[in-house]
């Protein structure tokens, strides 16, 4: 029968029982190796010949591997007094310090100083099973003092100590503690002791570097693990600096580490300080620890803050010369301080600021006044210059060919920056990284409608924009073009309407709809083009409205006489054009010939369009002949007519000697006959309205010598016997009738009753009516009569 313990002496046996584990020293375990460990090349490398810095005193390791400070040249005189406790020799392979390197692992650190409690070449090179070394170490009253332990509680501990003067208001470096304490429930009441310690030299109390931020505690394995499970564990605490645990005892033999972290303290520059650094078994001499320190990373010099306080690198890139305000760490004014640019010191820079405004190398000299070494700090900066870039739309009209984006194409739009270098990406985050996940097929990019495209414009280096690229699809519209009509008078209308796009471009217009309406004297092209909505443009669309030829007529208003005819024209059709004529008299051919007074009207059809004229045949006044003028010296004939006016039209007249047959525009005729009948005629131009006029071309000789020799022996007017009531006379100077003329007698030769006159002058008279006329001339004039005996 068992019996149950009271409730008091089960709390009294698990209290004891946790004291017991937390007090009383241990036995280390055996660790088995992994496939993971066996591999070569899984451990960091520490104190192997194959660096030289595996050989170097713990002077020189501090002095050229920890110490950062700009520049190497003053770190001597600056630190003094490096000693390592336990001061192993260098050549001991037991040694408790030591050289690190990364060699081909994944550890954070490239390389630095090791310090263990155990043996150091036992962090890493190959697979340990067991790290319970006793290095030879004792205890640190500092250190039980920094960590709240007895003395006695510490083992194994190993000591780094230098003196140091910084030039700057803030020391820090960064570091990493391990142990093999990250196993079981350890982390919940096991704490190998470790300390940084930092005091002036001229005296006063340590002080703890070896913090957590923001007030979370010292840096220990019991205040840095995470949830450790079971009846004996513990809750997490600080898991965040926590790095994990060594599962596959691969980089260093320890357990676990935490993350790299960072030791700080403000000193003040140009004052001599000591640095301490402990670790040391707690308790016992198993589950050895260690600290690894980041070479380079102890930094007493001057550094190079931006505006925001961050470190700034050694080489920086600035584009566009955008200044740069850079400060030192370090603001005291008992320093003196001194910025040169690209060696040269720059006149007046003599603060801690300073702004940059392009490229080079900047460096600054903080002084101790009567240190000869000054700390130094610079910083280059490669400048350049971004481009010109923006946001740009890329419209893609498809068509049966075009179906994918040329991004080359979009270049200009996006730049106007000639030597701009461009990327592509579809992804915005990889656009930010400039990385190789761009676009390859530029040319022939197969992109969405609406999507976004992330282009890096930039000057081929560091400086760049960040544009967007936004990518449209539409089908290139098809457009019509129609008219009401395709063939007009001029001065008619046509409407005109487009189809196929959502707004039009008409070339010959202005406005976006589909329709126009216009009026014409000529015939036209019209064109237009289709545009979709996003804004795709189509190949032109075109129609010709003709306009064909205006319809016209020779014809004009004519005066005509009454009985006569006249013959109303039309007028020809043009080429390729067939007339058809409807008048007013019913008729439906070109010309029409009228004889009577009126207005008569035609219309004409050209098969597109009609047009009516219309034309006024007016009586028109007869002209008469006023008198002729015969020259019979020249043998020439002058017609004066009379055109009386009419209608108000203007006219002229044409002559004729020749019974109208021939007409001429002069009335003066030449090359006439005597003695000979003309029928003289004078008509309105265009019109059949004559006045006539018979005239004969009469010439006698003044002069008669009647003996028979033939020549003027007679007055002969035997060619007026023809002419109608043809009568005549010859008077003696007195009056008396000597001789009457007939048609019967119509020849005097100077005789009366067969008697010879005398030599004398003597008068004649002769009329005679013209048959067609029925005008009667009068004719009279004087004649010698010479008779010889």
């Amino acid at each position: 029968m068992r019996r149950c313990l009271p409730l008091y002496l089960f709390f009294l046996v698990i209290s004891t029982f946790l004291q017991s584990q937390t007090l009383q020293p241990r036995k280390s375990t055996i660790r088995k190796s992994t496939d993971a460990s066996r591999r070569a090349g899984a451990f960091v490398d520490v104190n192997t010949p194959t660096y030289p810095e595996s050989s170097f005193s713990i002077d020189q390791l501090v002095k050229d591997v920890l110490i950062s400070s700009g520049t190497n040249t003053c770190v001597a005189p600056s630190v003094t007094n490096v000693k390592i406790t336990p001061n192993h020799a260098v050549n001991d392979p037991d040694r408790s310090w030591g050289y690190f390197h990364k060699a081909t692992t994944n550890f954070p650190f490239k390389d630095g100083i090791l310090l263990s409690t155990g043996y150091a070449y036992k962090a890493g090179n190959s697979f340990e099973s067991d790290l319970s070394d006793v290095n030879g170490g004792g205890s640190d009253n500092d250190l039980a003092q920094a960590t709240g332990v007895s003395p006695s509680n510490l083992n194994d501990a190993v000591l780094l100590e230098f003196d140091f003067i910084p030039t700057t208001s803030q020391i820090k470096f960064n570091y990493i503690l391990a142990s093999m304490e990250y196993t079981s429930t350890y982390p919940c009441n096991y704490a190998d002791a470790f300390a940084i310690l930092l005091k002036p030299t001229s005296g006063g109390p340590y002080v703890n570097m070896a913090v957590l931020p923001a007030g979370a505690g010292p840096v220990s394995i019991t205040n840095i693990h995470p949830l450790i499970p079971g009846a004996f564990g513990c809750p997490a605490v600080n898991e965040q600096y926590f790095a994990g645990y060594n599962t596959n005892n691969i980089e260093t033999n320890f357990n676990g580490r935490t993350v790299p972290l960072t030791a700080t303290a403000t000193v003040i520059p140009g004052q001599e300080y000591h640095f301490k650094m402990v670790i040391a078994d707690y308790n016992d001499h198993s589950y050895d620890s260690a600290v690894f320190l980041e070479g380079g990373s102890f930094n007493i010099g001057v550094e190079l803050h931006d505006p925001s306080g961050a470190t700034i690198p050694s080489d920086i890139n600035v584009c566009d010369n955008v200044p740069q305000v850079i400060t030192a760490s370090v603001s005291d004014p008992n320093l003196l301080y001194q910025w040169f640019y690209n060696g040269a010191p720059i006149p007046g820079a003599t603060t801690n600021v300073i702004t940059a405004i392009q490229p080079g190398t900047y460096e600054i000299e903080v002084s101790v006044p009567g240190n000869p070494c000054p700390g130094k700090a610079s910083v280059e900066i490669h400048g350049g210059i971004t481009p010109e870039a923006h946001d740009a739309t890329y419209l893609l009209c498809t068509t049966a060919d075009v179906t994918t984006f040329d991004l080359n194409s979009m270049k200009p739009a996006l730049s106007s920056t000639s030597w701009a270098q461009f990327k592509f990406y579809e992804n915005q985050a990889d656009a930010i990284a400039q990385n190789n996940n761009n676009i390859q097929n530029i040319l022939n990019y197969n992109g969405t409608d609406g999507q976004i495209i992330y282009v890096v414009v930039s000057n081929g280096g560091f400086c760049s924009k960040l544009v967007e690229l936004k990518l449209l699809k539409e089908a290139t519209p098809t457009a019509t073009l129609k008219s009401s009509r395709v063939k007009i008078c001029p001065g008619e209308s046509v409407t005109l309407t487009a189809d196929g796009g959502n707004t039009y471009s008409w070339v010959n217009f202005p406005g976006t709809g589909n329709t126009q309406t216009v009026t014409l004297q000529q015939s036209t092209v019209f064109t237009v083009y289709a545009i979709g909505q996003k804004g795709c443009k189509s190949l032109p669309a075109t129609v010709r409205v003709e306009v064909t030829p205006e319809i016209t007529s020779p014809l004009t208003d004519v005066e005509m006489c009454l009985g006569d005819k006249v013959t109303l024209d039309a007028g020809t059709e043009p080429a390729g054009y067939h007339y058809q004529y409807v008048w007013s008299t019913g008729a439906t051919t070109q010309q029409i010939t009228v004889d009577q007074w009126g207005i008569y009207t035609v219309e004409i059809d050209n098969g597109f369009c009609k047009k009516t004229f219309s034309v006024k045949v007016m009586g028109a006044a007869t002209p008469y002949i006023s008198g002729v003028n015969y020259d019979g010296i020249k043998k020439s004939l002058t017609v004066m007519a009379e055109n009386p006016p009419m209608n108000n039209m203007p006219s002229s007249l044409e002559y004729s000697i020749d019974n109208g047959i021939t007409w001429q525009q002069s009335n003066v005729f030449s090359g006439l006959t005597d003695n000979t009948n003309y029928t003289v005629s004078v008509r309105r131009v265009g019109t059949h309205c004559v006045g006539s006029l018979d005239i004969f071309t009469f010439q006698i000789n003044n002069v008669i010598t009647p003996n028979n020799d033939g020549i003027n022996d007679t007055l002969d007017l035997t060619a007026l016997g023809s002419f109608t009531n043809f009568t005549g006379s010859v008077y003696d100077r007195y009056g008396v009738e000597i001789f009457r003329f007939s048609k019967e007698n119509p020849i005097w030769d100077g005789t009366v009753g067969g008697k010879r006159l005398p030599t004398a002058t003597y008068w004649y008279k002769f009329n005679f009516t013209y048959p067609k006329s029925k005008t009667d001339m009068n004719w009279s004039g004087w004649i010698m009569l010479k008779n010889r005996d």
